[in-house]
Order: structure tokens, then sequence, then C-alpha cells
């Protein structure tokens, strides 16, 4: 096992009728900034909660953030901040709200271009000796799409708008001081987010599995425990919308995909989300789609390096013990393909009108970004990203 030093102090707030704990999790004298998307909380009755649990403190509101959080829509909430005297934010909704929140707490303090908030603290823990954010308002979360894992970590991705600047940032500054998770709030998801999100959840997962053995083997245990739960639950919610329990166990899987655990200790590829990234920017597919599109291919170029791995995962997650190594190899990655056509979403670039000409741009898009160094050996150059894009086809 690697060395690692491992700090999460996001308190968890976890059930049914914790929104009104914000009450008591908020003090008094706080001028609360509630953050929030398109407006879907006001017609599930989560705002109603919101603001009835902070009927005794003084709140101002700053909405419209949008998937895939655009960098110039967040800075308008900085003008809102200074004038009213905002010391609290509270992130409600999804991943993409928490991103842009995270954002926000670490912008609206910063000397100097607020893009370098996102610039210069990249999630790339590789790069060193960058200058960095040194404070960052604090917030809180009430969680409504289980997906990112943004409610209990640190990190954050934010895009440009007209623009192939996709980017992810951390800091440890950003972690929520709390997060509120309540399954009942996913029952009115439609079918497509409630895919996305478990598609995220299970790329997170392999992204810190799916490497190279290192003896770590509460973290692999774990790791599969998470997968296997997304897999049986995930019908479950597709066939009753309602069924709390299932919500629950997607909710918990959501956030312990990414809040730190499961990674350390061993070595992440997150290679999938920076090619998936690049997609969403140039040809606005959803972060979920991209994931679908990617990870298949990505195995199967990356099949020997992650050899090992990827013949546990197949043995542990889909019981393949029958074959040749390569056979087995071609199984997992074939039941994983099949399990997120099984959520309703697609595989392959074609399914979404995308020709093999787009790779060129999406590789000259890696080199702008200076992605030209992928994986947990380092050995997913601009060459090896071709393949992987080519192979979505």
């Amino acid at each position: 096992m690697l060395n690692f030093t491992f700090n999460n102090p996001t308190k968890i707030l976890f059930g049914k009728g914790q929104i009104a704990n914000l009450a008591t999790e908020i003090p008094k004298n706080k001028h609360i900034l509630l953050t929030y998307g398109g407006g879907s909380i006001k017609t599930n009755g989560v705002y109603e909660q919101v603001i009835t649990a902070l009927k005794n403190h003084a709140v101002f509101e700053f909405n419209g953030i949008a998937p895939n959080p655009k960098f110039e829509q967040l800075l308008e909430a900085i003008p809102i901040i200074k004038k009213n005297n905002i010391d609290f934010l509270l992130a409600v909704g999804g991943g993409s709200v928490v991103d842009g929140t995270k954002f926000i707490a670490a912008a609206a303090p910063f000397k100097g271009d607020p893009w370098d908030v996102v610039k210069k603290n990249p999630s790339d823990t590789s790069i060193r000796n960058i200058p960095s954010i040194d404070t960052a308002m604090p917030f809180g979360c009430v969680l409504t799409l289980p997906a990112t894992g943004s409610e209990m970590n640190c990190g954050a991705v934010i895009s440009k708008v007209n623009s192939p600047d996709k980017f992810s940032f951390r800091h440890g500054l950003l972690y929520p001081q709390f997060s509120i998770l309540d399954p009942a709030t996913t029952f009115t998801l439609p079918p497509k987010q409630t895919a996305n999100g478990v598609i995220d959840t299970f790329v997170h997962v392999t992204e810190q599995y799916l490497t190279y053995p290192v003896n770590g083997k509460l973290q692999d245990r774990f790791a599969e425990g998470i997968l296997l739960t997304l897999i049986e639950e995930a019908p479950k919610v597709f066939a009753d919308p309602n069924n709390y329990d299932a919500r629950a166990n997607l909710m918990w899987s959501a956030t312990w995909g990414l809040n730190g655990f499961i990674g350390a200790g061993v070595p992440g590829d997150w290679a999938t989300h920076m090619l998936g990234h690049e997609i969403t920017a140039r040809f606005g597919l959803d972060h979920g789609e991209t994931l679908a599109i990617v990870l298949p291919s990505l195995l199967n170029v990356k099949r020997k390096q992650k050899r090992e791995k990827i013949l546990q995962y197949g043995q542990r997650v889909w019981g393949i013990t029958q074959g040749s190594d390569d056979a087995r190899i071609d199984n997992a990655i074939e039941r994983t393909r099949t399990f997120f056509e099984s959520l309703g979403v697609k595989t392959k670039f074609s399914a979404y009108g995308i020709s093999i000409d787009a790779v060129s741009a999406l590789i000259e898009q890696l080199k702008q970004h200076n992605l030209v160094v992928l994986g947990e050996h380092g050995d997913i150059d601009l060459k090896q990203s071709e393949l992987i894009y080519r192979g979505c086809f």
C-alpha cells in the first residue's frame, strides 16, 4: 500500500427530514447566500424545506447555476456577496451547484484573476510549486442529485462559455462544512439524470480501483462493494423511482465514491474523466454520457497495464471465472458497457452523431490544456489518447 494522509472534515447529515437541521448547523448571525440551479428545487419541495428551516436567518439568493457550471456566470455572485455582507454559502442542488459554489467560495475573497482559482489549483496533485488560494468562504450543501461526490470532497469542475476550457481543481479549504443527504429529494429526478449519476459514481470508483495492485485490500473491497451496490440498486430505482432504500444506497455510494477513502494509499487513473471533459466542452454531451463512451475503450487500450485489476474486477464484481485472461478481460469490459447501456446511456460516439473527424479536434484540445501525460503510469500520451478516442466508435 502506498503512503497517504487522509483527512475529511465534512459532516454528513443523512436521511429523511435532515434539511430541518439547517437551523442549527448555520449560526443565526450569518448572512447566507443560497445558491441553486434552474429551479427544480422549487417544484420538488426542497426549496420550501430550506426556507422554512432558515426562517430566522438572513437569506439571499443566487440561482441559475447550470450543468457544467460556467465561470462567467458564477462571477455574478460576487457583487451580491459584497453588497449584502454574505459570510456563508449554502449550495442546494446537484454536483454542478456544489462545484459552482466551491468556486464562488474561493473566488469571492481571491486577490487577482478569478480564473487563477481554477488554473492554479489543479486536481492533478503531481503539479507542484503553483500559487494557490489562501482563504475561502465557509459553505454547506443540501444534495439533490447524487453523482459527483462533491458534497464530501474539496474538488470541483468549472467551464468557460464558448470555449473548450473545462478544468477540474481542488483545495483543502473547499470541503463543505456539512452536507445534508436526504434520499427523498431524489425521487423526482428524471431517469436520464439518475443514470448519469450512477455512471459518474461507477467511473469515480473504477478510476481508483482499475489501476495496478498495491495490496490495498480494504480499499479494493470497499470499491467492489460500491460497484456491486450500484449494479444491484440502479434497476430498482428505474422500476420504482420512490424506492427510498434503493435511492439511499445510490446516494451514499456516490458520496463514498469520491470522498477520498477508497483512493487513499492506492494509485489513481483520472484519464477517463479528463478525456470525457474534452468531449463535453466541444460537443455538449452530459458528463455521464462521456464517461460511458470513454471507459470501455480506455480499459481495452490499457488492458495490458491494468491486466491484474481488470481480471480481479471481472471475478469479484461480475463473477467471471472461465476462459483465458484475454477472454475474461473482454467479458469484463463488455459487461461494463452492457450495464451502462441498460441504464439508457449510449456508449459509442456514433450514437450521438459524432464522426471520426472529431478525434483530431479533441487531441488538439488535450494539447492546449497540457493533458499530454495521463494515467496511473503517466503513459497515456497523445497517441494513446487518440487510440482511446478512436476506440469509442
